[in-house]
């Protein structure tokens, strides 16, 4: 090793330590901040939360001229999302900038605009299970939730005391819709409208006959226990039946998944196998027009399979 090489690397090397040692070794006690002592002022933004914030509020703006503010708002807490819907389209708005520069620079301007809008179509998607995948848990655990309701009564507890057991005892999503009822009661709101809300939110036909019979029995009196019991065991059986009906219509949903993959699992198949075969489907009209021949079919046969395995009851 030569001499100079050598005395670069200790002049790196101690130039190294004498910044590590100037950043973690306090140089001292330092005062305290005015604006740190006073409770009253705001903490200092950076220049990143500023920006970010202001487009936020444009959004909002924007949205709330168009009449969907409220409509967004009300999906995300469907979906039981605590994010707020400016800020989802922000990031929505920022990943199908991302992919539409990521396609454009790895397959051209086309290939950019066919990706962009799979983030939109992807966060609609997300939305959708998500909220019926909370739909979905909130049914499974009504049973549950309503016999622990019964029990509290029976124990000597107000209704309102009831719901709030309920809301500390059972799982999500249950324990937050009925954490949200006993806080809206508690800043004045009605029971009954914020049962009824419930049932809106959650698309529960059963809970709604569980709101009905709370109303009723603050109006008329008697044993709301009993109802309650009744109401549970008649919504356990009409769980067990739609457990029994979902088992009964997988069959029917993977048949349809396959017929449905099957055309272009084949077709992919040929076009890596031989793709002189398929060559006149693409270069030719007559081939383009069956092409959109058996994409309407396609289409029409997907539209049939989902009404035929979809069960309502």
């Amino acid at each position: 090793m030569s001499p100079a090489l050598l005395v670069v690397g200790l002049v790196a090397v101690t130039g190294a330590l004498l910044l590590l040692a100037l950043a973690v070794v306090p140089a001292g006690p330092r005062p305290v901040p005015l604006r740190r002592l006073d409770p009253a002022a705001a903490p200092p933004g950076s220049a990143l939360a500023g920006v970010g914030a202001a487009a936020g509020a444009a959004v909002e703006r924007v949205l709330a001229r168009r009449g969907r503010l409220a409509a967004g708002t009300a999906a995300l807490e469907r979906a039981g999302w605590s994010v707020s819907l400016p800020d989802l389209v922000l990031r929505t708005a920022l990943a199908a900038l991302g992919l539409g520069l990521l396609g454009g620079l790895a397959g051209g301007p086309v290939l950019g605009l066919l990706m962009a809008p799979a983030a939109p179509l992807g966060a609609r998607v997300l939305l959708s299970w998500r909220t019926g995948r909370r739909r979905a848990a909130f049914a499974d655990q009504l049973d549950d939730s309503l016999q622990l309701m019964a029990s509290s009564l029976r124990a000597g507890h107000s209704l309102l005391r009831a719901i709030d057991s309920v809301a500390q005892e059972a799982e999500a999503p249950t324990s937050e819709e009925f954490a949200r009822i006993v806080n809206e009661t508690r800043v004045g709101r009605d029971l009954s409208d914020a049962l009824d809300e419930v049932g809106a939110r959650t698309g529960s036909d059963d809970f709604t006959w569980v709101a009905q019979a709370i109303a009723i029995h603050r109006e008329v009196g008697g044993n709301l226990a009993e109802v309650l019991d009744v109401v549970s065991r008649t919504i356990r059986e009409r769980n067990a039946i739609r457990r029994q009906v979902a088992a009964l219509s997988a069959e029917g949903k993977l048949s349809a998944l396959v017929l449905m993959v099957l055309p272009f699992g084949v077709g992919g198949f040929i076009a890596l196998t031989n793709p002189g075969y398929l060559a006149p489907f693409t270069s030719t009209p007559t081939g383009v027009l069956m092409l959109g021949v058996c994409g309407l079919l396609l289409v029409a046969g997907a539209l049939w399979l989902k009404k035929t395995v979809s069960i309502r009851f």
